[in-house]
């Protein structure tokens, strides 16, 4: 369901491949996960030539809950007022909370609620690019649902992706859930305020991530403190 001021809520049914069901059709075996996702980019293709056509650059943020993607919009959003036009689109299962926290920072922002489903995919966000219709040379920032697993599967048509892991999850999630640092562009070690509270090693968790994303680059900052944001910075600037 897609939330915004002005847009009407929109649903629709959402399959989830991630059992990778298989049936008989036809003689042949037909996996219904290929299927799935090959309707998916091809809407993400549609997605990307829309943005591309207008100069929006879109970055996919994903995280597991908790992590500090809100935290880390908020702060950029008014960290780089004026130097760019910012929208974004928040996905959640429920609520309108973190779309809320968006607005205001007086960014434009539309809520889209997945429900029982665990990720955005194409489809929900050709809706929301509809509803916010971004303005052209936007910098668009979509947060995806919190999960470590989905995401990393469903192509939005996004220009780059960003995984953010926090001090407080763990040294070894880049091998838990290998794929989703492996698609990513660019990952953010947040919340490094914390670390001396924590037992959490910047460094090897670095090596695990570049063990299954060897050319990844890594930065490490803190949302609420402000530390490490420059990088970051310069990292969306350099998004053309």
């Amino acid at each position: 369901m897609l939330r915004e001021d002005d847009a009407p809520p929109h649903g629709h049914p959402h399959p989830h491949p991630h059992d990778h069901p298989e049936r008989e059709e036809g003689g042949e075996t037909v996996t219904l996960e290929q299927k799935v996702l090959a309707k998916n980019d091809l809407l993400a293709d549609r997605n990307r030539e829309w943005m591309t056509g207008r100069g929006v650059v879109a970055v996919n943020v994903m995280s597991s809950p908790g992590a500090g993607k809100t935290t880390l919009l908020e702060r950029t959003i008014t960290d780089l007022a004026g130097r760019r036009p910012v929208a974004v689109i928040e996905g959640d299962q429920e609520t309108r909370l973190d779309a809320d926290r968006i607005r205001r920072t007086g960014c434009a922002v539309v809520q889209v609620n997945t429900g029982a489903g665990c990720h955005l995919d194409a489809e929900m966000m050709r809706d929301a690019l509809t509803a916010l219709s971004p303005a052209e040379g936007s910098l668009l920032m979509v947060e995806n649902v919190g999960n470590l697993v989905c995401p990393a599967l469903f192509d939005l048509g996004e220009r780059s992706k960003v995984v953010i892991i926090s001090v407080t999850e763990g040294t070894d999630k880049p091998l838990k859930y290998p794929y989703m640092f492996a698609a990513a562009d660019l990952i953010l070690i947040n919340k490094v305020d914390l670390l001396p509270y924590v037992d959490f090693d910047v460094e090897q968790c670095t090596a695990y991530a570049r063990s299954v994303n060897p050319e990844v680059r890594v930065l490490t900052l803190s949302a609420t403190t402000g530390e490490g944001l420059a990088p970051w910075y310069d990292w969306l600037a350099q998004q053309p």
